[in-house]
This record gives C-alpha cells, structure tokens and sequence, in this order.
C-alpha cells in the first residue's frame, strides 16, 4: 500500500489504547442518526470547520440550545474525529456511499477504535447467544472487569445504559420493551468487511488473523463468509485481495491513499 511506516505508525495511533480508561460512551450514546445525517448533507471534501458550522450555526441536527448543539458536536467529534485528516474518518466517507444498510456498523467500528469502554463491552456482547437477553447488568460486569475499580456505581449504572443503546443502535441488539434488549445478528456487507480489516492491519496484523479479529468479530459472520465479502470488496475496488494457496494478501491502495499530496513508498 501506499504509505511511508512512519505516518502508517501515526495514523494507527487514532485506535485509542484498549486499557485506558475514559471514552464518550461514558456519557453518551454513539449517535449514529446524527452521524448519518452528517455526512449525507456534507460533502467528501468538506474541512472539519464546515461539520461545527453545519451543527452550532446551521443547526443541522435540529437540537434546543447553543449548549445541545455544542455537546452533539463535541461528541460525534470524540467518538468519529469529523476530520478529513482523520484515516479513520475519511475510511468511513470513502465507504459510506456504497452501502447504507452496512453504514451502522462502520459507525461503531469507528467508535470502538476511538471508545475504550466501549470497544471493553464488544466480547459480552458479541459472545452472547443470538436471542439472549442482554441488560444494563451485564454492561456493569463487562465495565467493572475492564476498569477495575475505575468508575463509582452511579457513572457505571448511566455508561450501561449508553452502552446497550449504542449495542442496539449498530444492531447488534433489538429492544423489546423499554428494559429488555436481546441479542441479534447484524448483517454485515463488503463496506464493513473492509473498513474492520483496516482497523487490523493499523494494528500490525497481516494475512488470515485479520479475519480472527475483533474488529472482524463485529460482523457476526464466520471466517469462511467473512473472507467471501472481502472478495466481493476487492471487486468493488474497496480493498486488495488475494486468497491462493493457502496464503491471504490483504492491501489498502486506496483507503490508505497518501494525506495532502505526501507520497509515500510501496510497503
């Protein structure tokens, strides 16, 4: 791909480290509606200034107050950078209009990487039973066995609640009533396959263990469909793919396209 290891290395430092406590999910939702109705009023090429603009003085987002709309932004901010500078960002611009039906899961993919509390609450929610009940309880569990002693019951109880309604947002959860929420299957597509494969080899992981990852966990699809979509990916110029002999190449051309005309060398 085209890339120098240096500003591969800077880019990949935007997937915030798993162990440190903190993270919008604290105390907000990922907010994928407004997200969605974002991008689709702003263009690709939009500077960050113009995402502020459209939701402090447009007010695009339909929010009360100067004071809701300055907390919608710095939020949707912290949790999706509004950045055209931003790999992870300009990842989910390039990808977004190829599918919307896969949009909320680039939506909290990207979250995951930026949101450590909320990338703690993927393996509980990933690993339950589909149709298996999944409450603000088990968000406590997954937060406390994180973050150990981190936050009092109060913040721990509010980040649950978010949590299971960012879960269900992405789809990964359906609420049945107001207090009960199980476990359902997403549909993954060509768009998500290739922006969580991204997120793996920003990591450092190469080859067939980027099937095995979390980020491709979050697809709910086994090995041997996940490697299906990234053929049907790879046709659609998304990413680079080549399954022969045992051996997967996986590359980037064009979601890691050089930055502001810095050329970079092929790795």
């Amino acid at each position: 791909m085209l890339m120098t290891n240096g500003l591969l290395s800077e880019r990949a430092t935007e997937i915030v480290p798993g162990d440190v406590p903190g993270g919008p999910s604290t105390s907000q939702t990922v907010m994928i509606a407004s997200l969605s109705r974002l991008i689709d009023l702003l263009p690709a090429s939009a500077p960050a200034h113009a995402y502020r603009s459209a939701i402090m003085d447009e007010n695009v987002l339909g929010k009360k107050t100067a004071g809701a709309r300055e907390w919608a932004f710095r939020q949707l901010r912290r949790f999706y950078g509004l950045d055209p500078e931003s790999l992870l960002f300009r990842a989910i611009r390039d990808l977004w209009p190829d599918d919307r039906a896969g949009q909320p899961l680039l939506a909290i993919l990207c979250a995951m990487a930026r949101d450590p509390v909320l990338r703690a609450s993927a393996p509980m929610v990933l690993g339950s039973e589909i149709g298996a009940a999944i409450g603000p309880d088990d968000f406590e569990v997954a937060i406390e066995e994180a973050f150990p002693g981190t936050y009092g019951a109060n913040t721990r109880r509010t980040t649950a609640q978010k949590l299971a309604s960012s879960w269900n947002q992405s789809g990964h959860l359906k609420a049945e009533s107001p207090t009960r929420k199980v476990r359902t299957r997403v549909v993954s597509s060509p768009t998500s396959i290739a922006y969580a494969l991204l997120l793996g080899h920003l990591q450092g992981i190469r080859g067939e263990a980027l099937f095995e990852t979390l980020w491709a966990q979050v697809l709910d699809r086994p090995k041997s469909r996940l490697l299906d979509l990234a053929s049907v990916a790879s046709q659609y110029g998304m990413l680079e793919f080549r399954h022969a002999g045992g051996v997967v190449e996986i590359g980037f051309n064009e979601l890691l396209r050089p930055f502001n005309g810095k050329q970079g060398v092929l790795l």
